[in-house]
């Protein structure tokens, strides 16, 4: 199961790499943090998987699962939040990611960039209704519902 989830978290920032250079799509710093919380994830489950950990370590892993996918929650949330504010409420667009950290504190800039900005709204793709954040949504769902299976579960 880890090592599928690692193939699985492999694939998507493949997805967004072709999105970004093939497509030419450019992330927004929403975008970039979603991108984290799949690697965080994917490291997690790649450990897990080389670690063939038993009933706790499980657990544990389970835990980081859960911390990792909620966290990938809040941020797509917020994303599909902004995608779906109306126009004359979109917050103008703001300084790429690279220029927050180089110009302000790490905390100061992760305040600047869960604000979101117009190009963190814009929908640049959309596929049976939903925008890449919207299905970035769904997987981190989903990646949190296996992890609460492995931390609540007898058997795992």
């Amino acid at each position: 199961m880890f090592a599928a989830g690692a193939v699985f978290c492999l694939a998507l920032l493949a997805t967004a790499l072709y999105f970004q250079y093939v497509m030419g799509l450019e992330p927004c710093p929403l975008c970039i943090l979603q991108r984290v919380f799949i690697i965080a994830l994917g490291a997690v489950m790649l450990a897990a998987a080389i670690h063939n950990p038993a009933r706790l370590a499980r657990r544990i892993y389970g835990g980081l699962i859960v911390v990792f996918a909620g966290l990938g929650i809040g941020v797509a949330g917020r994303h599909v939040w902004l995608q779906n504010m109306p126009a004359d409420q979109v917050p103008a667009c703001g300084p790429g990611l690279q220029y927050l950290l180089d110009t302000f504190p790490f905390i100061d800039a992760l305040k600047l960039v869960f604000q979101g900005s117009g190009e963190c709204a814009e929908v640049q793709w959309i596929f049976l209704g939903l925008s890449i954040p919207g299905w970035t949504l769904i997987v981190f769902v989903a990646l949190a519902v296996f992890g609460l299976f492995l931390l609540l579960s007898k058997e795992a």
